[in-house]
Parts: C-alpha cells; structure tokens; sequence
C-alpha cells in the first residue's frame, strides 16, 4: 500500500501554537526585533503631536519598515499585505494592521532628520558586539536610478545657450531699431542685455515695439516682436527657476529636481545611458554599512570631503584608515585626509598601471617623465634643453580648493628633431606641474605598496563592492521609490539598517 503522512487540514487544536513558537530561534526576524528595541526612539516620538486619535507606535512601524526591506518588501502596499498574510510580519507588529498610507507617511514624514541618527546607534550597537571596526574603513560609491521620468531633463548649457540666443537676437532688434528710429532711443542704453533681467528685457521690448510703430518695418521683424514680447520675458523666469534648483550642477528632472542626471552602467561593459540619479557612497567593515551619504554629483572625487565630514559628526571621530579606489585620489582629498590624520590608502589615476610590468605606460614625453631638478627648479626636456620656471597659477576646482600650478618653458624648439612626437604647440613647450601633488603622490604610492598597504588594497574589493552587489542583485534595489533627497536618504537608510541587520543574524547564528 502506498503510505503518507497525516494531513488533516481542518484538525482542531485544544493548545493552537503561539507565532513566538512558529518563528526559528536564529530568524532575522528576531535580531530585527531585539535590536530595535534596544534603540532611543524618544526624539522620533517627540515629532507625533499630543491628543487626537491614537497613533499606531513607531517601534512597531519601525520594525515593520527594516524587516520588510530585508525582506526585500519595499512598496507599502506590499507591507500592508504582509501584516496580515505572513507570520514574521504578524508577530513582529502584534498583529496591527497599519494601512499602506499610515506605512507611507512614517517612512516619509515621521523619519525625516531621524533615519540617520537611528542607524547611527545601530552601529554603535554592532561595535559593541565585536561585528564592526569604526577605526578601518573601505569607502566606494554607486549610481542608483531616480524614480522620476528618464526623459523630463533640464540641461544647465541649454538654458546658457538659451540665453546667449535671446541676448543676441534682443540686441539685433535694438541694432535694427536704432537705425530705423534713432530718436526714439537715443535716451536709452543696451546695457540690459547683459543681465537678461525679465522685467528689462519686457520694458526694452515695449520701447522696441512703441519706436517701430509707425516706421516701415518688415513683416518677419515685426513677427519677431511679437515672439518676443510674448515668450522671452517667460522663458526667462523660467531660466532663472531652473537656475536656482541647478546651484552647480549641469542638469536636472522636472519630475523629481533633487536628481541629476548620470550614466548608469547598465551592463558587465559598462554600457548604458544617461538617466536621472542619486550618487550614493557608503564606508564598510567586514562588509557592514557604517556610514552612507547620497550626493546630486556624479564624480565621487568631490564626495569624500562631506562624507567624511558625516561621519565625524555621526560618531564624533574620524576613522584612523581608510581604503578607496583612484576615483577618490585628488590633491584636495590628499590634502584633506592628511590634515584630520587619516592614514589614507588612496589609489591614484596611473598607480595600477605603474605596478604592471607589461602594462601600458604614460606616453614617453609626458610631463611626469620629465627630469626635474629641484634645487634649480627647473625641468630638462627629453633633448635634454633646461625648462625654466616662468611663473605660477591658481587653479579653483568647483569645489572652491585651490591649486598651485607651476609653469616651465623650453627655451627653443625651433629645429628640434622630435618636437612633433613632444608636443604641438607652435611656439616653445609649456609645462604646468602642481609640485604639492607629485609630493602627495609619492606619499600614497609608499603606503599602497607597504605591507598593511597590500593588505587594504587586497581588501577593498572584498569588502566594499560586495555590498553594492548584494543590494542591487540580491535585494533588485536598482532604483528609488521615492523622490527627493530627504526622502532618499530615508530610503537608503531603511536599506542599510536591513544590510546591517541581516549580516548580524547570518554572524549571530
């Protein structure tokens, strides 16, 4: 006969099971629940207001929110559904079944200004426990879609151009009227143009319009007038809108103006297009999340200075060592990680290629090639003719660090037998060299090839990247759901706390 297990679905029970006795000891679930619970969350019942209905707690929406990331539940209708449906999720509220709006105004409005803070003591938690070490740190950073329409973009050199157009046709129709009505004009100066101001750019239209009333004017000018008075004073306050959201950056959405707009790698080659995105960068130790930032430029170079500037004021310090790829190797970053005592394990743009015996090497007449003799102060070209120094130059980056840049000169090059392969100018060779970073250089290149030095190298990638990969193959976080950069930050720190989390039960067990 063939046999099979019991199965009486409508079995009653006289003692039913209680959720604590369904859920295994070393469930997520349970660490979630735990650590949560050990957490200050007085400031974040200090931003609910006093009598009126009563509020569902925001321990328990808390729980609900970090769980179901880890669950990789990121829609609130989805956390709605489970507080009802799946047992981790029941047992974890105590069987409240907050709706999905309740769920969506927490994440949004009650953890403004808080999320980070929370994370913060988690962390502080996990260093406790022996799971984190604040002092060492791997720091890189990832591209994350926006939610908003890929095809809603504001170009900061469209609205330049924009400009420059209205200016040049504005002082066309100036040029054309003074000519037609001189006297009508001739109490009134073209200076406007250059301030673009929509008010005076309007009133110099009206004047325009008012001296060509009577005048034999062409029908395609008088067309122009028309445009003109109708749509440039518009656009220009449009301009000066998109402006103001632009600050620095060089575009932006419509439907979500915090984001910028970055390439994305959408495949292993690094193929993909420009979408609107977050630029999120993240410190790690045995890949634990301890610090994250989310920045609206996509060059990492110019996110490490606030990032590290986020942590000191998270955990009142500095870490001792920290680890990043030749994105982060700047003068600036040098600069700054030397003077806060960071033992900075930075790469620079030609470092990998210098420790590769057959790899391909910086051009033969590059500058870096070039002989320098410091007492002199002079460079010796490759025929061996002195460069002299001619002088320095300031150069500002964007984010206001300034830059000496020495500058040499070839004394000749007429006649020289390899000055088409040296360079192309048509007079002598000019050099510019900033002396301050070959010297920062040649003090990242002695600790990267240390002993602790190749230890952090061989680490990086195993311990950063990783994470990265986890969230966004594992988890298929590869896009927002909300927008706005307060909102992100929430979301991206709901994502961490998960990571954290997760990581600790996987330890724990």
């Amino acid at each position: 006969m063939k046999k099979f297990k019991a199965y009486q679905q409508n079995q009653l029970m006289s003692l039913p099971p209680t959720f604590d006795e369904l859920i295994d000891v070393h469930h997520p679930v349970r660490v979630v629940n735990e650590v949560i619970e050990k957490i200050d969350i007085r400031p974040l019942i200090r931003k609910y207001k006093t009598g009126g209905c009563t509020s569902y707690h925001p321990k328990m929406l808390l729980k609900l929110l970090v769980y179901g990331y880890l669950c990789n539940q990121y829609s609130s209708r989805k956390l709605e559904a489970a507080s009802k449906e799946n047992i981790h999720f029941m047992w974890l509220t105590g069987m409240s079944k907050p709706d999905h709006n309740t769920i969506n105004r927490f994440r949004s409005e009650k953890l403004k200004d808080q999320i980070k803070k929370i994370f913060t003591q988690v962390v502080l938690l996990m260093v406790e426990s022996g799971h984190v070490d604040l002092q060492t740190v791997y720091t890189d950073g990832t591209k994350i879609e926006s939610s908003a329409n890929r095809y809603t973009f504001v170009w900061g050199q469209a609205i330049k151009k924009s400009k420059e157009r209205i200016t040049s046709q504005l002082e066309e129709l100036w040029n054309y009227t003074q000519k037609l009505a001189s006297e009508e004009l001739k109490d009134t100066s073209p200076t406007i143009f250059k301030e673009l101001d929509p008010e005076k750019v309007k009133e110099a239209i009206e004047q325009i319009d008012q001296a060509l009333k009577d005048k034999p004017v062409s029908k395609k000018v008088k067309q122009k007038i028309r445009y003109a008075k109708k749509n440039w004073p518009k656009k220009l306050h449009q301009y000066e809108e998109s402006e103001r959201i632009l600050k620095e950056r060089n575009s932006y959405s419509k439907t979500d103006p915090d984001a910028t707009f970055m390439r994305m790698k959408e495949d292993h080659m690094g193929n993909g297009q420009l979408k609107p995105a977050y630029n999120t960068q993240i410190s790690t130790n045995n890949q634990i999340i301890t610090h994250f930032t989310i920045h609206q430029n996509p060059a990492d170079t110019t996110t490490l200075k606030p990032h590290m500037e986020e942590f000191k004021d998270s955990f009142g310090f500095f870490p001792n060592e920290l680890t990043a790829d030749a994105g982060y190797g700047s003068e600036e970053n040098y600069e700054y990680l030397e003077q806060n005592k960071i033992e900075a394990y930075v790469k620079y743009n030609y470092f990998d290629k210098e420790q590769k015996q057959n790899g391909r090497e910086k051009p033969e007449f590059h500058v870096d090639n070039l002989h320098y003799n410091k007492e002199q102060d002079c460079f010796y070209c490759p025929m061996g003719q002195k460069m002299s120094f001619i002088g320095n130059a300031i150069n500002q980056t964007e984010t206001g660090y300034q830059r000496i840049i020495s500058r040499y000169k070839a004394q000749n090059c007429f006649g020289c037998p390899i000055r088409g392969a040296c360079h192309k100018r048509a007079a002598e060779r000019i050099i510019e060299v900033s002396h301050r970073l070959n010297e920062l250089k040649t003090q990242a290149r002695e600790r990267l090839k240390s002993e602790q030095g190749l230890i952090h190298r061989s680490r990086r990638p195993i311990d950063v990247e990783p994470v990265f990969g986890i969230i966004k193959s594992n988890r298929g976080f590869k896009r927002f759901l909300l927008r706005g950069l307060e909102k992100v930050n929430i979301e991206f720190g709901l994502l961490a706390l998960a990571h954290n989390l997760k990581k600790m039960a996987i330890t724990t067990v």
